[in-house]
């Protein structure tokens, strides 16, 4: 299998609605329930793109979507909005963002753990604006207490990681990183 690159569909996108690429880029391909972590360097012509990590995750099990109350995936570009949970223990539970215990403490496994980047939508009627808001929906990329459930289609819509790949990436992209995830 070839490694993964960054998709032209990406590129055409940040261009077709005026969006410079950030530095580091995260993707997510929903057919293959992988992610991956690429960095632009600039160079004089257009940048160098690296792959830096790739990722097993997990997305819907309803599928892919951008209508609210799906509990679908969305597709498209995205820009990680907010990060919640830095500092905490790997296994912290999260509810409304906030810490409210630990898996060890009997929380159910489903809970949203370890670290949240909260996703925006950036392309106005696909994935931003009204029912189709993915922000508004609460679209994360987060630790799962379930990480047994990685590589196959778990989730209500939102991406999961493995603590041990959330963690670092949390601290590696600042808000304002795009996300782009795709079928394929």
């Amino acid at each position: 299998m070839n490694p993964p690159r960054l998709p032209i569909a990406f590129s055409r996108t940040c261009e077709r609605l005026g969006i410079a690429p950030t530095r580091h880029v995260f993707t997510v391909r929903i057919a293959e329930q992988r992610a991956a972590l690429f960095e632009l360097t600039p160079q004089a012509s257009e940048p160098v793109t690296t792959l830096l990590n790739e990722f097993v995750c997990s997305t819907s099990k309803f599928g892919i979507g951008q209508v609210a109350g799906s509990n679908c995936t969305p597709l498209g570009l995205h820009r990680i909005a907010e990060k919640h949970g830095a500092g905490a223990e790997p296994g912290t539970v999260f509810k409304a963002r906030k810490p409210i215990g630990h898996l060890r403490d009997g929380l159910p496994l489903e809970s949203i753990t370890t670290r949240i980047l909260w996703l925006d939508g950036l392309d106005p009627g696909f994935n931003r604006g009204g029912e189709v808001d993915t922000f508004a929906r609460y679209i994360y990329i987060h630790g799962f207490g379930d990480q047994a459930s990685l590589g196959r289609p778990a989730s209500h819509g939102c991406i999961h990681l493995a603590d041990a790949d959330l963690v670092p990436l949390f601290d590696r992209l600042p808000v304002g990183t795009l996300v782009w995830i795709a079928e394929q």
